[in-house]
């Protein structure tokens, strides 16, 4: 499903667990190389992503020379953000007009996140929605101007307080955008005990008009956090991704691959099918188990024709292939048209 559909179709009522969707975040992975990054499309669409998204910036634009670093430096030993992001700031129009063509080509919805008001303006006619970073979240003029394009907004909270979430999305709602909030943790990796993936439900219940999601950086493993956080209703599941997570820098060491990817796909495919049905009823299957495992009216003892049956002629026993225990009222005062004997099964043909 494409992501418009997904705005489109949302509906705040509807409180049924359904596979969300998902957007691999190659972010700069591709390193300055256009063949990483076209590897990196080809292998988001074979582990099973519905986007993939990038991330769009010039360093002297988005950090000051003297921003420090917020990661794990014995992961990535770079202790200026502006010193990391001038490493990777080599993609901007004509790459992205390349990359938005070939993902098109391999069927897979392109992303790229902006950093700034340049970015997001050769981004726009590319994209089907915005994504603004948890880091913007109090930039009120850049998500204003994000804003004035029109288009669905996907906000990450990280390091968010309950109340600049809210501002944010007064801002957005002023503007008329549709919006998703998603939850996310800036911590890289995060490691399990920070996920609290139980802020997914607070969301839910104090923005309950809006779609909400998750943004993940925890480390992939096994993938039950991302599928932890579609139980709990996340209708988008963005995470970090790699082709190699050997590599040393930013980016590839908390990222899923291809193969995590796949992992997390079949992990909701089983989810789903133990989800089953959201409405209530009595399946196929069970069908054996209502006619053998219930009970039927039974006589207690020998009830002789022609007699009022009475409370102490009854008891109620399996299998249910007589007359309901629900019925015991109807069956007391009637009049026996032959001899039961005692521990068969009543029939309404028995009575007057």
């Amino acid at each position: 499903m494409k992501i418009l559909e997904i705005f489109s179709k949302f509906d705040p009522c509807d409180h049924t667990i359904s596979r969300p969707y998902i957007i691999a975040e190659a972010g700069v992975n591709h390193e300055g190389d256009m063949q990483t990054a076209k590897r990196l499309v080809d292998e988001a669409k074979q582990g099973g992503a519905d986007a993939i998204k990038f991330q769009t910036y010039k360093a002297e634009t988005i950090a000051s020379k003297d921003s420090p670093a917020y990661w794990d430096t014995t992961k990535e030993p770079t202790a200026s953000q502006y010193e990391l992001f001038k490493k990777h700031d080599t993609f901007w129009f004509e790459e992205m007009a390349e990359l938005k063509a070939y993902c098109d080509a391999v069927d897979i919805e392109f992303l790229s996140t902006p950093f700034d008001v340049e970015s997001a303006a050769f981004l726009a006619p590319m994209m089907p929605v915005f994504k603004i970073s948890s880091s913007d979240l109090t930039n009120k003029p850049f998500i204003e101007f994000i804003c004035d394009f029109g288009k669905p907004i996907i906000l990450s909270t990280g390091a968010s307080s309950l109340s600049e979430i809210a501002e944010a999305v007064e801002w957005i709602e002023a503007k008329g955008n549709p919006l998703a909030l998603l939850h996310c943790v800036l911590n890289y990796p995060t490691p399990d005990e920070n996920a609290n993936l139980g802020m997914i439900v607070d969301l839910k219940a104090r923005f309950s008009d809006k779609m909400i999601g998750y943004s993940d950086h925890t480390l992939p493993g096994d993938m039950k956090v991302c599928e932890m956080a579609t139980m709990l209703g996340s209708k988008i599941i963005e995470k970090h991704f790699t082709h190699d997570k050997t590599l040393p820098g930013n980016d590839h060491y908390h990222a899923m691959d291809k193969d995590d990817l796949a992992l997390f796909r079949k992990n909701l495919s089983r989810m789903e099918m133990i989800l089953g049905s959201f409405k209530v009823k009595a399946l196929e299957d069970e069908a054996p188990a209502r006619r053998n495992a219930r009970r039927s009216l039974v006589a207690q003892k020998t009830i002789s024709e022609g007699k009022v049956v009475t409370r102490s002629d009854l008891t109620f026993k399996r299998p249910a292939h007589g007359i309901s225990p629900k019925f015991i009222d109807d069956v007391v005062g009637k009049k026996a048209l032959k001899t039961i004997e005692s521990d068969t099964v009543l029939q309404w043909n028995m009575f007057e």
